[in-house]
């Protein structure tokens, strides 16, 4: 279905193929429960190319790419990483 790999691509493809209200992004977020927070592709409003910016109130939140672990579009898994943190535990 999809031809990129990269959660930058990806969502790129889903803005220009299809719709980026129909996914939702996981990324790390120090303090949030399990350290994971998730945000409906609506709430995106840049894809910029370091970061994705989400909007935000008062001021924009930017995602670094290498902080998104799991994509999500039409309930489906479209891309999924385990955070470094989670893999260096198992390794312990």
């Amino acid at each position: 279905m999809f031809k990129s790999r990269h959660p930058r691509f990806l969502l790129n493809e889903i803005k220009w193929r299809f719709d980026l209200g129909r996914c939702r992004v996981y990324y790390i977020h120090r303090g949030a429960p399990g350290n994971i927070k998730a945000v409906d592709g609506s709430a995106i409003r840049t894809i910029d190319r370091a970061f994705l910016i989400l909007e935000g109130v008062p001021h924009e939140v930017y995602i670094p790419y290498h902080r998104i672990v799991r994509i999500e579009f039409d309930d489906r898994i479209v891309f999924e990483r385990q955070p470094r943190e989670l893999s260096k535990k198992r390794e312990l």
